[in-house]
C-alpha cells in the first residue's frame, strides 16, 4: 500500500482507502478511479489523502479504456518483500476509528438477532461493508482493534465473541499473506458464523454448568441453523462454509456434518482456531476469561487431531505469546495494559502502566517500552482484572480510547 495526498491521485490507480479529510465521506467500495472528474469529486468532498495499491494501477487511453493492466497477482520483489507487521497508522490515531466499527458491528449484530427473530432475512451488504471496514484498519494498525477485541462485557458474548472472531481472523489472514478480496469473505462468514444460536434456547445457550446429552445435541445445530440462514440471505462459498462448518475437527470428531482432513478447507481450519481462542478468553458471567498463554496451550493440545498445527503456530505468532489487550504484571509489580506488539521480541511488548500491585493503588498511567535499553524492568505474567478487582474496561475507556 501507497499513501498519497490527494491532488497525486491519477486516472488508473486502485484507491483502498481514505486516510485523512475534512468531511465524513466514506468509500464503501474499493476500486480504481478513472476520470479526472470523479478525483475531482473526491477532492470537493474533502479527502485530502488516500491510500492507494500500486500493484493494481491501470493503464488507460484517452477513451478511459484499459490499455494494459499490471499483474497484481505478481509476487513481491526482494526489495518489495511483504511485511504482516507494516502500519500506516499509529495505534493512537487508528484508535477512533477501530472504536467506532466495534461498536457499528454490534449495533448490526443486534439488528441481525431481531431480523432472525422476526423471522425475516439478514441484509448481507451491511455485512461486507463492516468486513471491509475491519480490514481496513488492520492493515493501517491491527494493535487498535486487537486490544477493543479484549474489552469484554460478561452479558454480552453472544454478540461480541463473532466480532471478536472476524478482527482476530482478519489479523490472521493478513498475515498469512491471503489477499484482500478474500479476506473480505473470511471475515464476513466469522461475523455472521454464530447466527444460528438465535434459534437455541437461552436456558441451554446461557447454561452455566455441564450440558446433558441431549442439550449438547440441540445446541450443536446451531452451525447448521448459521450455514442456512446465510444460504436463505443469499451468501455463498466461503463465508457460508465458516460459518456451517467451523465446529468441524480434522479427526472427524467435530459437528454436525462430521467432515475431516481435506473436507476441511484452510480458511475453515482458520475459523476453527480462532473460534476456539476467542471462546477461551471470553469473560462470561459464569466463567471468567482464560489467560491466552493457557488458551494456545489448550489448541496446541488439539494438533493434530482437531486443529491444523502449522496454522495453529502462525496463529499464536501473529497474536503474539502476550496480546495486545493482554493486562500483565511487571517485575516491578506494577500492572499495565499490552498496547504494542513486538514481533522481534515477543517478551518486550510496549505496556501502559496504571496500578501497583504490591500496594493495591491506581498510579499515574505511563507508557513503558520493555525493548528500550534504558528501561530496567520487564515482563513477569499475565493477569487477570479479577485477581487486582479492577475495572479494566473503565481503565480502556478513560485512558486508551479517545
Amino acid at each position: 500500500m501507497k499513501t498519497l495526498p490527494i491532488n497525486q491521485l491519477k486516472p488508473g490507480m486502485f484507491v483502498q482507502s481514505v486516510t485523512k479529510q475534512t468531511g465524513k465521506i466514506r468509500i464503501k467500495n474499493q476500486g480504481w478511479v478513472k476520470t479526472q472528474g470523479s478525483i475531482d469529486k473526491l477532492i470537493k468532498a474533502g479527502i485530502l489523502e488516500i491510500s492507494i495499491d500500486p500493484d493494481k494501477t491501470l493503464t488507460l487511453d484517452s477513451d478511459n479504456k484499459v490499455v494494459e493492466q499490471q499483474d497484481i497477482a505478481k509476487p513481491a520483489t526482494n526489495s518489495e518483500t511483504f511485511n504482516p507487521w507494516h502500519t500506516s497508522h499509529s495505534v493512537s490515531a487508528e484508535m477512533s476509528k477501530a472504536n467506532s466499527l466495534y461498536n457499528e458491528a454490534r449495533t448490526l449484530q443486534s439488528k441481525a438477532f431481531d431480523d432472525i427473530r422476526d423471522g425475516n432475512k439478514i441484509d448481507i451488504a451491511p455485512f461486507k461493508d463492516l468486513a471491509s471496514g475491519f480490514i481496513d484498519s488492520v492493515f493501517r494498525n491491527q494493535d487498535a482493534l486487537a486490544c477493543i477485541t479484549r474489552m469484554r462485557e460478561k452479558d454480552a458474548y453472544l454478540l461480541e465473541h463473532s466480532i471478536n472472531v472476524s478482527i482476530l481472523i482478519s489479523i490472521f489472514a493478513k498475515h498469512l499473506g491471503i489477499e484482500k478480496s478474500i479476506i473480505q469473505e473470511i471475515a464476513t462468514g466469522a461475523l455472521l458464523h454464530d447466527i444460528g444460536k438465535i434459534n437455541i434456547p437461552d436456558e441451554i445457550l446461557n447454561k452455566p454448568g455441564k450440558l446433558t446429552d441431549d442439550e449438547y445435541k440441540t445446541i450443536q445445530d446451531h452451525a447448521r441453523f448459521s450455514k442456512e440462514i446465510l444460504e436463505q440471505s443469499g451468501l455463498s462459498g466461503i463465508a457460508v462454509d465458516i460459518a456451517g462448518f467451523h465446529h468441524e475437527r480434522l479427526d472427524g470428531s467435530g459437528y454436525p456434518f462430521g467432515k475431516s482432513g481435506d473436507e476441511i478447507s484452510l480458511y475453515v481450519r482458520m475459523a476453527s482456531i480462532v473460534d476456539v481462542y476467542d471462546a477461551l478468553t471470553a469473560e462470561r458471567v459464569y466463567k471468567a476469561g482464560m489467560e491466552p498463554i493457557k488458551a494456545f496451550k489448550i489448541l496446541k493440545e488439539g494438533c493434530p487431531d482437531s486443529f491444523d498445527g502449522d496454522l495453529v503456530t502462525k496463529f499464536i505468532q501473529c497474536i503474539g505469546i502476550h496480546p495486545v489487550g493482554t493486562l500483565v504484571k511487571l517485575e516491578s509489580q506494577k500492572l499495565g495494559v499490552v498496547t504494542h506488539s513486538n514481533p522481534t521480541s515477543p517478551l518486550k511488548p510496549q505496556v501502559k502502566v496504571f496500578y501497583h500491585a504490591k500496594h493495591a493503588r491506581y498510579t499515574e498511567v505511563q507508557d513503558i517500552d520493555l525493548a528500550n535499553s534504558r528501561c530496567h524492568d520487564s515482563l513477569e505474567s499475565a493477569v487477570r482484572p479479577a485477581e487486582f478487582n479492577i475495572d479494566l474496561i473503565r481503565f480502556f475507556k478513560n485512558a486508551i480510547l479517545p
